[in-house]
C-alpha cells in the first residue's frame, strides 16, 4: 500500500494470518533475481509534481503485510520484492511482485488476490463502523496471463476522503500488484493512465 493519508491508512489494518498451502509455498531454492519493475515515468502523470522512485527492495513492507486488501496473500516475504513511488504532494504508489515455484502457485495467488480485493470494502466496513468504503471493478486487461484493475473510495465519519487504485497481474510464475492512492474520490482517479501503468508493469516482469 502506498504511503497513506489519514483515511487511506485506516484501510491498512492488521489482517488475520493465513497459512498458505503447498501451491503457494516458497521453493527451497529461493529466487534471488528480482523481476522487472516500473520506473517513475511509468506512473500516471501528476498534474503538478513529478514522481520519485525508490529502490527495488527484497521482501514485503510491513504496511503491505498488515493491509486488509493484500496482506493475507502478500504477507510472506520470501521470493518477493517491492518498490515505492512518491510525489511531493498527496499521491503515492507501490509495486509488489512475488515469484512462485511454478505457474500453478502463481495462478492460485493471482486468484486469491483478486478475491481478497473484491471483498476488502465489505470487510473493512465490518471491522470499522467509522469507515464507508465503496468498490469499483474496472475490469481486465489483455496483457500476458491477465491483469485486473479495481478502485476503492474510503470516507471517514469525520469527513476525510481517499481514493485508491489496485491492479493485479500475472506473467508465468510471477504475480505483481500495483497500488496507487491519493486524497479524493472516484472522479479524481486516473483510471485510463493507471491501466496503462498496469500493462507496463506486467510486460516488464520478464
Amino acid at each position: 500500500m502506498p504511503k497513506r493519508t489519514r483515511a487511506g491508512a485506516l484501510i491498512a489494518l492488521t489482517a488475520a494470518g493465513l497459512a498458505f498451502g503447498t501451491a503457494l509455498a516458497a521453493p527451497a531454492n529461493a529466487v534471488t533475481k528480482a523481476p522487472g519493475f516500473l520506473a517513475a515515468r511509468d506512473l500516471p502523470p501528476h498534474p503538478s509534481s513529478s514522481w520519485t522512485a525508490g529502490k527495488v527492495t527484497a521482501g514485503v513492507p510491513e504496511a503491505v503485510e498488515t493491509d486488509r486488501c493484500l496482506g493475507m496473500v502478500l504477507g510472506d516475504d520470501r521470493d518477493s520484492w517491492h518498490r515505492d513511488f512518491r510525489t511531493d504532494l498527496d499521491t503515492s504508489a507501490r509495486q509488489v511482485s512475488v515469484e512462485s515455484s511454478g505457474t500453478g502457485g502463481a495462478k492460485e495467488r493471482f486468484a486469491r488476490l483478486n478475491q481478497d480485493i473484491r471483498s476488502c470494502a465489505a470487510r473493512t466496513e465490518k471491522a470499522d463502523p467509522d469507515l464507508k468504503v465503496a468498490f469499483k471493478d474496472y475490469g481486465t486487461l489483455p496483457v500476458e496471463e491477465g491483469a485486473h484493475v479495481y478502485g476503492l473510495h474510503t470516507e471517514t465519519s469525520w469527513g476525510a476522503s481517499d481514493i485508491r487504485l489496485l491492479a493485479v497481474g500475472r506473467d508465468g510464475r510471477t504475480v505483481t500488484v500495483v497500488d496507487w492512492g491519493r486524497l479524493g474520490a472516484f472522479e479524481d482517479a486516473p483510471v485510463k493512465a493507471f491501466e496503462k501503468t498496469t500493462t507496463t508493469a506486467v510486460n516488464k516482469l520478464h
